[in-house]
């Protein structure tokens, strides 16, 4: 009798302790107790710093590749380098879609991290089969090494498609938004997601551009193959303690939100009244957010404004609908950001191999492994803003994150038009230093100017992807239906994949435009000769102009969830 009447006492705690919309491996209720949160996010954290490890082992010194044992034009390798990266961050929508809608993010990791290393295998046979080493001149390879080697590098972009969004979007699923401790720990995961993952990439860019410019191309290659085996070990290890989320809705996020579309269009001619009658018997509109883009209320009736069961859109669909909508602008605003990003690893790269890179008597620092101090001005960052800054400003503020994440998305944005403009000043120099030493048409001599002129443009950047990366991660994930995560992820990667492409586009069109007819383009493979900087300050332009447009988007920005503001 006694033992019965303390059970619901001990039964409570455990009832509580339910993180709801979770369930573990198995499919049963998941405990919070004994999940998520940090123990299980730091198995995926080790995941992303491995396959960072791998991406930027490849993407880093891409351009030295191409324009080395491939023979590859300037201006073709940083298209052919602008058009991979793009898709590498653009395809991730398809493979978000198909993870939100039919395999789930756990699955879809894994199989993403099989084809991500039949890639990375191949790209390392292609490099095998070729007769050159790290030092030797350029020339074409043959035809069915060129065919291999460009299969392997978009097979490995396939499988970045599945891999960045889902590990990123599992991640934030480890915590849960509803309890105020956990919903401090997501912020900060995205923080130290970005830290842990810069480091990864850190160390790729201090060991493995040395291995390929100096050694050997294959174990250049290999080496990121074998770091990306490891991690879907370290991902395999933590299964049992990782969240897995519940469809709210059993019927696709796309399709509800489709519909909404398909019935705001098919119900164009409703009136505003029919409207308004609609949403009174339903209820108030959940937010002051359904001001915004009145058209789609008319998804609310059904066809011919009938009033027929079933065929009607919910609220809640009409509203998720309008959420996506309203990262359009955002997203937009956002485009110059990405074709500033895409230079750190292009024309940043072929800058620095001009300069004096000498660290001690016949070594030299390896020009693509200055974006380390990108990578290392993040790390040294990161934990100053989520242990120092952020606390600061919630005080001021009594926001749980110190500052909006508009407000730190737009902070980056303004550092990288800095970034541009001491880019300019700097090639400007350079370009003097090669006329006042008359190295001017003499492209492989060494220009006498320290490659560490270079460092402010890649500290400072760092710094702005500090704020502004870190921050898109956040406001897509936060800001979409919780169905749609995943595709919030591969929306803020989209962003780098068509600035890339943009970039690429630019890069083409300026080649064209001031080279031919004996002149000398933007890009010349004689960068003695070429004008870096005319495209930094223009990118400097567009940068200024992007800002306006972003201030103005941001401003008139609705939130979707109260947290976030």
């Amino acid at each position: 009798m006694s033992t019965s009447n303390h059970a619901p006492e001990l039964q409570t705690p455990l009832l509580y302790d339910i993180v709801d919309g979770s369930v573990d491996h198995k499919g049963r209720p998941v405990y919070r107790s004994n999940s998520g949160g940090w123990r299980s996010a730091g198995f995926i954290i080790g995941v992303e710093v491995a396959e960072r490890f791998a991406y930027d082992g490849i993407s880093s010194n891409l351009i030295t590749y191409l324009t080395g044992p491939l023979g590859q034009s300037t201006a073709t390798a940083a298209e052919n380098v602008n058009m991979w990266a793009g898709t590498a961050t653009l395809l991730p929508i398809l493979g978000a879609f198909v993870a939100d809608s039919f395999l789930g993010r756990y699955t879809a990791i894994i199989v993403a991290s099989l084809i991500y290393i039949l890639g990375l295998g191949l790209l390392t046979l292609s490099a095998l089969l070729s007769t050159h080493t790290a030092t030797d001149l350029p020339c074409s390879p043959p035809p069915f090494q060129l065919i291999l080697f460009f299969f392997a590098l978009y097979l490995v972009a396939v499988g970045e498609s599945g891999h960045k969004p889902c590990a990123q979007a599992f991640g934030g699923d480890q915590f849960d938004g509803h309890n105020p401790q956990e919903s401090k720990a997501k912020s900060s995961f995205f923080n130290w997601w970005y830290c842990c993952k810069s480091g990864g990439a850190m160390v790729t860019l201090l060991i493995l551009n040395y291995i390929q410019d100096n050694l050997n191309w294959g174990l250049g290659f290999g080496i990121p193959c074998a770091a990306m085996v490891i991690s879907l070990v370290i991902f395999l290890l933590g299964t049992r303690m990782y969240r897995y989320s519940v469809k709210v809705d059993k019927n696709s996020a796309f399709l509800r939100i489709g519909s909404v579309f398909v019935s705001s269009i098919r119900n164009w001619r409703a009136t505003p009244s029919a409207i308004a009658l609609e949403e009174e018997a339903r209820g108030t509109l959940p937010r002051p957010s359904s001001e915004q883009y009145m058209f789609f209320n008319k998804a609310l009736l059904a066809p011919n404004c009938s009033k027929e069961d079933g065929k009607a859109c919910s609220l809640s669909d009409v509203e998720e609908a309008k959420a996506l909508l309203r990262l359009v602008p955002i997203w937009t605003s956002c485009l110059v950001f990405a074709v500033v990003f895409a230079q750190r690893s292009t024309l940043f790269t072929k800058q620095a191999a001009t300069m004096d890179r000498s660290i001690s008597h016949g070594i030299d620092f390896p020009a693509a492994s200055l974006q380390s101090f990108m990578n290392l001005s993040i790390v040294l960052f990161i934990p100053i803003y989520d242990r120092v800054f952020v606390p600061l400003a919630r005080a001021l503020t009594r926001k749980p994150s110190g500052i909006t994440m508009l407000q730190r998305i737009g902070t980056g944005i303004f550092l990288s038009v800095a970034t541009m403009v001491i880019a300019a000043l700097v090639e400007m120099k350079r370009l003097k230093t090669a006329q006042e030493h008359g190295l001017v048409d003499l492209p492989d001599v060494t220009i006498p100017m320290s490659v560490w002129w270079l460092i402010p443009q890649y500290v400072l950047f760092g710094i702005a992807q500090s704020f502004t990366v870190v921050g898109l991660q956040e406001f897509f994930y936060d800001q979409v239906p919780s169905d749609l995560r995943s595709v919030g992820i591969a929306l803020k990667l989209s962003i780098f994949g068509a600035g890339n492409f943009l970039s690429s586009f630019l890069i083409s069109v300026i080649e064209k435009a001031t080279g031919g007819n004996g002149r000398y383009s933007w890009f010349d493979n004689n960068l003695n000769r070429a004008h870096l900087d005319y495209f930094y300050w223009l990118l400097a332009g567009m940068s200024v102009v992007q800002m306006a447009f972003y201030v103005y988007s941001a401003k008139s920005y609705i939130y979707n969830r109260r947290g976030a503001v």
